[in-house]
Parts: structure tokens; C-alpha cells; sequence
């Protein structure tokens, strides 16, 4: 089952993702703060390429990660898993996303580090909201590309 609005409408609420980055046996994880993309499925992020994740995405593309707000009831527990790819953006762009990361985000404005895209390909939602351990997917396809 597929809700993407409500995914979307999460998303949008939240401001800080987990992103795990690896490249052969190096393995890392960092919490960034984000802007979400509902047009494009994607987050933006903002970190240096000389980070340790900054570098491992460079090398290898590929990830995955977590967004959840923090609840002590397990019946309010929502929260996103996510799978997708990093590319440094560029040009026009990373233009507009620094203006709209900077609108989200005021004090990133006075940064010139590197704006990431982080473009989904699939997310899974568990909202206990809705029942215990309800889930719901989402995977690009060809048309969303």
C-alpha cells in the first residue's frame, strides 16, 4: 500500500535525516539537516565533501538512511526508512536549492559547503498512528525519473 502524501506531509514536518554512507568496508553514518524536494523525491542536504560521509557518498553514491521524530508512546511512532543516491549539485540547480535550503534553514545561508541531493528510490513509512506496525511504500518507477 502506497500513501505518498502522507509521506510527503511527514517529510515536510521533519528537518533532520540519519544518511549511512559506505564504500567497500567503510562504513559511516551522519544526521544532517534537511530541505525536502516533494517535486523531485529528494532531500537536499548541505555537508562538506572532506566529512567522512561527504567523502564516502563521492565514492560511492549508494544510500540509505532514517528520518523519525522522537516519542516515547509507542502508538505515536512514525518514522521513514529510505534507500537512494547522492550527487554533489551544480549550476542553476544548486543555485535554487541554496536559496530554498537557506530560506528553510537561515544560518546556512552565511555557508558556501556543498548542497547534496540525496534522490529517492524507495521509502518505507511505519505509522503507528494508524494501527501497530502499519507500513506504507513507495518506489520510483520509470515515469518518475
Amino acid at each position: 500500500m502506497s500513501d505518498v502524501s502522507a509521506m510527503v506531509r511527514y517529510l515536510k514536518k521533519q528537518h533532520v535525516l540519519s544518511v549511512c554512507c559506505h564504500n567497500n568496508d567503510d562504513f559511516w553514518c551522519a544526521n544532517c539537516f534537511y530541505l525536502f524536494d516533494e517535486a523531485r523525491m529528494a532531500f537536499w542536504i548541505m555537508t562538506e565533501s572532506h566529512t567522512r560521509h561527504g567523502a564516502l557518498m563521492a565514492q560511492q553514491p549508494r544510500v540509505a538512511g532514517t528520518v523519525s521524530a522522537q516519542t516515547k508512546t509507542v502508538m505515536l511512532i512514525k518514522g521513514i526508512q529510505y534507500r537512494g543516491e547522492a550527487r554533489l549539485l551544480s549550476g542553476e540547480q544548486e543555485r535554487q536549492a541554496r536559496a530554498a535550503y537557506g530560506r528553510r534553514f537561515p544560518v546556512a545561508r552565511a555557508s558556501t559547503a556543498p548542497l547534496w541531493e540525496l534522490r529517492l528510490d524507495e521509502i518505507k513509512m511505519t505509522d503507528n498512528t494508524l494501527g501497530f506496525g502499519k507500513k506504507n511504500h513507495w518506489r520510483r518507477t520509470t515515469e518518475d525519473c
